[in-house]
């Protein structure tokens, strides 16, 4: 199609840029409608079928004003045949093979704009650019509701003009909004950023609500234990040679259940908790034993505890036993102590006499028991669609 040198009107400016783009290498690869048409007469597609298309029709129904623009383009993207009745993509314009190198090369001629105004339309945007590069596509990006996200993609004839673009000083603001632009590469990379800090971020509020949870637990089990196991402990004290805490159980047998031994061994003193009142078990086991119950031969100073020390030995009880069980897990255990204290069979202290130590199991204290985008879909700008059965395919998707 030789290119008519005159000056375009800005409706012709219009309608050659709506043309081309139905036919360029952008849309008209994925444009079933139109693929199918261009089947049948070897490319030739009449222009009466061209203006089924809704956003050409809006913009001229006379055939004559676009076979006038259409000769007066210098892109050399169309034909248009002997009697100006039909058109086709020139022959010499063949379609790229939509390959890895394509691709790339797609990318790196593409732009990034975000900040237009969500009511803002395709010809608003168009005429911003006019004047401003080489543009071959402007996809308006929407979401699923088919709403503008006030952000556009735009691809450039060439690498080169995109960079040119990025220079420029006129591209800062729209109807003063201020405007982000990015290389479509830097964004993506900007986007790639913002996900793994997501992520990050999501990760850490989740172990901060774990840690919560737990601490909101651990302090629910103290209430209930400075409530509900009051008068179940017993301290005791002495020359305690050769005991283990299997002893205090071996000792208690039969007159009181022991949850929870506080004892080193080798430590002169230690603290026991039972399963049931201390002092009914204490006095059983001395009225079987003898008054002063010696343990092991030993003798031993019992004590109760009561009143405020009660409740910060059981306090300190809760919280070894977490700590404890993290322990565990840390190890790639179960978190399962035995619940019988220190200085047993179960844990020999002797790396540990000195240091107050507790173990067990939480709750229980049983002595036996962690946008690159998908490719865009076709986006449809300011049009309901061509008419009998024409898909939808309009120019800035």
């Amino acid at each position: 199609m030789a290119a008519d040198q005159g000056e375009m009107s800005p409706i012709e400016m219009k309608v050659t840029r709506q043309i081309e783009y139905y036919f360029g290498d952008h849309n008209l690869p994925r444009d079933k409608f139109l693929k199918e048409q261009l089947q049948l007469e070897d490319g030739w597609v009449p222009l009466e079928t061209m203006l089924k298309f809704n956003r050409l029709k809006s913009l001229t129904s006379d055939i004559s004003v676009i076979v006038a623009a259409l000769q007066k383009s210098k892109t050399g993207l169309l034909e248009i045949n002997d009697d100006k009745t039909k058109i086709r993509r020139s022959p010499d314009k063949p379609l790229p093979e939509i390959n890895d190198e394509y691709k790339d090369a797609l990318k790196q001629k593409s732009v990034y704009i975000k900040g237009f105004p969500l009511d803002t339309t395709l010809d608003e945007i168009q005429e911003w650019l006019s004047g401003k590069g080489s543009i071959e596509n402007v996809q308006m990006r929407r979401n699923l509701e088919r709403q503008f996200k006030g952000s556009v993609f735009i691809c450039f004839d060439t690498e080169e003009s995109s960079k040119e673009f990025l220079q420029r000083s006129d591209i800062k603001s729209f109807k003063d909004n201020e405007m982000l632009v990015l290389s479509r590469e830097d964004y993506h990379a900007k986007k790639a950023e913002e996900r793994r800090n997501m992520k990050a971020e999501t990760k850490a509020k989740s172990k901060q609500n774990k840690e919560q949870q737990q601490k909101d637990a651990e302090e629910k089990e103290i209430g209930l234990l400075l409530t509900e196991q009051t008068g179940r402990l017993l301290k005791f004290s002495g020359e305690l040679n050769n005991v283990s805490r299997e002893d205090f159980h071996t000792l208690f047998s039969g007159h009181g259940k022991i949850k929870w031994v506080d004892f080193t061994r080798g430590a002169k003193e230690g603290t026991l908790l039972f399963d049931g009142n201390a002092k009914e078990a204490f006095e059983k086991a001395k009225e079987a034993k003898g008054e002063d119950l010696k343990i092991k031969e030993n003798s031993v100073t019992w004590q109760l505890i009561e009143g405020e020390e009660e409740k910060e030995v059981l306090k300190k009880i809760v919280e070894a036993q977490q700590e404890s069980m993290n322990r565990s897990k840390g190890r790639g255990g179960r978190g399962r102590s035995g619940g019988r204290g220190r200085g047993g069979r179960r844990g020999r202290g002797g790396r540990d006499q000195g240091r107050t130590q507790y173990q067990g199991k939480k709750t229980k204290f049983d002595s036996d028991d962690e946008d690159a985008p998908a490719a865009p879909k076709r986006e449809l700008e300011d049009a309901d669609g061509p008419a009998a059965k024409v898909p939808k395919t309009e120019n800035g998707s």
